[in-house]
């Protein structure tokens, strides 16, 4: 037992140096670092590069790696993001760390080459040395994990603690204005938090590559199995995170020791055990406190009194619901329209290959219309939006396919299925925070990936399930057309919700929760309704895709290819539909152009494109094609403002009067137009 205890405090370590790194960037800064991952594996790729195909030494491609550029990451990327994100929501700052973690990796990729990386080198010389403790053999690499996490916990302890430097790092999580009048520089404390939080990112990518591997996918893996130390740690205590961190490793090691190593169940456990400790620390706490929140991590009263960030968004807000609802029909709805036709054209101008394309871009529309309603309307980070489409199109595999169901009905049984799923995630996650909510998700996604999308009945022994289209729609034409209603259907359904009720109740709870239950309105009711019906339709998403592709195989659903599907809407627009079709056409297109037509190393450059196209979510909340829809309806109203304009609204401004419910618009909001 004590050879698995050893061994599994390598993978605690490494788990332990990683939650430190994301508790004190959360405690220091506010923002949970979902980009941590991509940073690992950037750095880590970076000391391949000098260590292996530069064939520097270990101690002069370490140096460089860990403690130059790791440390420079931070530092740039504090200057041209972080420090824009200080007083974001939680819903901003994830938003943006996730289009960080799709970036870098491709970037790594463009920069350091795509060769097979066969073994990644530790810091250890080789052949590694191997010791013996109680007649253990622990090797050099081991041994250099240890001392870290030892070196990390004294050191991070005894400075926040007793240094002046922590002393003034905590009294800038207390209130960098109060900071800032004591004397003290609170750009250059944050500049110091990010470098010293990317060194950490750097020194786990290097420790962890020979483990794992040099590849970003299990660097992402890695990195969100250390968030269940970091929930247990409640976001903010570093003993706590670091004691789960080891306490996760050597679980794992004595699962292997007690369980049938030949099980297939053997290897899904051992993969499921950060996401069982994270619903276990989240059951606990629910079931003891009612509610699990982030609380406040950066600054105080006085920062946010004197930050006029809040007030220029609500103004933003007011100015775009003014100026949409100023204009007439052919306004509002000319670029919609003109883009249906547009998607209308597709498939009879395109031929062969790329008429089968279209049809999957259609149907990836109406996936990301599930992001559209629950992200853009209901304000939720749902990450397993991917896995309702995956559960959507197995279902259909297996009714059409083995019970000899109608392929359409089929689809429609795979929508109900994820249906049931989302109104239960959104019931266990209504008392959570916004960031538990994304994590929770995403931990949600990666259990079913790993224990259900992994039976032999979906796998097939790797071929993947076939399906039959529909007679009256066999061909890639009449498909793609099919999956066209179907995308109309519903935007036409997230237009109709937004101006109901339910829609402006939606509303009410999105831009505050406490504001709509003083009004009466059920918050819990409408973030279920909300997550239920766009897991609906992400099911119906995820089959119709099936059918376009005539084959399913769950590999086509991993939970970490959604957050490139979640960029790429990002990166367009999260609250538009219109946005959802140019994303899918854009998500779809885009590889198989440059595939077919362009250089190799192309390939890589959309997911830097989409994921810095997330990142800009942070300046540009509603997406470029929001953006650029706002800057040319200004400059159309100054060519032709009586072509546009709605003179029944101009005579209700002028009168004072606003019909708050038929534009739609936000409570607060509300009160500034009339």
């Amino acid at each position: 037992m004590l050879q698995f205890v050893i061994a599994g405090l390598v993978l605690g370590g490494i788990y332990a140096i990683a939650s430190a790194g994301l508790v004190i960037t959360y405690t220091s800064s506010g923002i949970l670092n979902f980009a941590f991952g991509a940073m690992a594996f950037f750095i880590a790729r970076f000391y391949y590069y000098l260590h292996t195909q530069e064939s520097w030494s270990i101690l002069a491609a370490a140096a460089v790696a860990i403690l130059i550029a790791a440390p420079a990451l931070g530092i740039v990327l504090y200057a041209v993001l972080f420090r824009y994100l200080k007083l974001s929501s939680p819903l901003t700052k994830v938003v943006a760390t996730i289009g960080l973690s799709v970036a870098l990796p491709a970037l790594a990729t463009i920069i350091f080459g795509t060769g097979a990386i066969q073994q990644a080198p530790g810091l250890a010389p080789e052949p590694v040395k191997v010791f013996h403790f109680i007649g253990v053999p622990v090797t050099l690499d081991q041994i250099i994990v240890y001392a870290s996490v030892v070196v990390i916990v004294v050191a991070g302890a005894l400075v926040l603690k007793y240094s002046d430097v922590g002393l003034k790092v905590r009294a800038m999580v207390d209130s960098t204005a109060m900071t800032d009048l004591s004397g003290t520089n609170p750009t250059a404390i944050s500049i110091g938090v990010w470098a010293v939080s990317t060194f950490l990112a750097g020194l786990t990518g290097v420790l962890a590559a020979p483990i794992i591997g040099l590849d970003p996918i299990n660097f992402t893996l890695l990195i969100a199995a250390s968030f269940a130390a970091v929930i247990a740690a409640k976001l903010r205590n570093l003993p706590v995170a670091v004691g789960v961190g080891l306490l996760m490793g050597v679980a794992t090691s004595l699962i292997q020791r007690y369980l049938p190593p030949a099980s297939a169940w053997t290897t899904e456990i051992i993969d499921a055990v950060p996401f069982i400790v994270i619903t276990i620390v989240l059951v606990y706490n629910l079931v003891r406190r009612g509610r699990v929140g982030e609380t406040e991590a950066w600054g105080g009263a006085l920062d946010r009194a004197i930050t006029p960030q809040g007030e220029s968004k609500l103004a933003a807000s007011t100015s775009t619901v003014v100026e949409t609802a100023s204009l007439n029909f052919f306004g509002r709805y000319a670029g919609p329209l003109v883009l249906v036709a547009l998607a209308v054209a597709l498939p009879l101008v395109l031929g062969g290959y790329w008429v089968g394309l279209t049809a999957q871009a259609f149907a990836f529309g109406v996936i990301f219309l599930s992001w559209t309603l629950v992200t853009g309307e209901g304000g939720m980070l749902w990450l397993c939006q991917i896995t309702f489409a995956g559960v959507g199109a197995l279902t259909t595999s297996q009714f059409a396919g083995h019970l000899g169901w109608p392929v359409l009905a089929s689809v429609a049984v795979g929508g109900f299925v994820a249906l049931g799923l989302g109104a239960l995630i959104g019931f266990l996650s209504i008392r959570l925070g916004d960031l538990y909510v994304a994590l929770v998700t995403l931990t949600f996604g990666l259990l079913i990936e790993n224990l259900v999308f992994t039976l032999p009945r979906f796998v097939n022994q790797g071929l993947g399930l076939t399906l039959n289209r529909p007679s009256f729609a066999s061909s890639d034409i009449s498909y793609s057309y099919l999956c066209l209603v179907a995308f109309v259907i519903v935007s036409l359904f997230i237009v109709n919700l937004r101006r109901s009720t339910t829609g402006l109740a939606l509303n009410a709870a999105r831009w505050s929760q406490a504001g709509a239950r003083t009004s009466g309105i059920s918050v819990v009711q409408m973030k279920v309704l909300a997550g239920a019906t766009a897991a609906f339709i992400a099911g119906i998403g995820g089959g119709l895709l099936a059918v376009a592709q005539t084959t399913v195989s769950p590999s086509s659903f991993a939970t970490f290819a959604g957050i490139v599907w979640f960029a790429a809407l990002v990166t367009i627009g999260i609250r538009s539909t219109a946005a959802a079709l140019v994303a899918a056409l854009a998500f779809v297109m885009l590889p198989a152009i440059s595939q077919a037509y362009l250089p190799t190393w192309t390939g890589n450059l959309l997911p830097v494109i989409f994921g810095l196209g997330a990142i800009s979510a942070a300046k540009y909340p509603d997406g470029v094609l929001a953006e650029q829809s706002r800057r040319l309806r200004h400059l159309l109203q100054r060519v032709a403002p009586d072509a546009l304009a709605d003179e029944h609204f101009a005579e209700e401004v002028e009168a004072g009067v606003v019909d708050t419910e038929a534009v739609g618009v936000a409570p607060e909001v509300a009160g500034q137009l009339s």
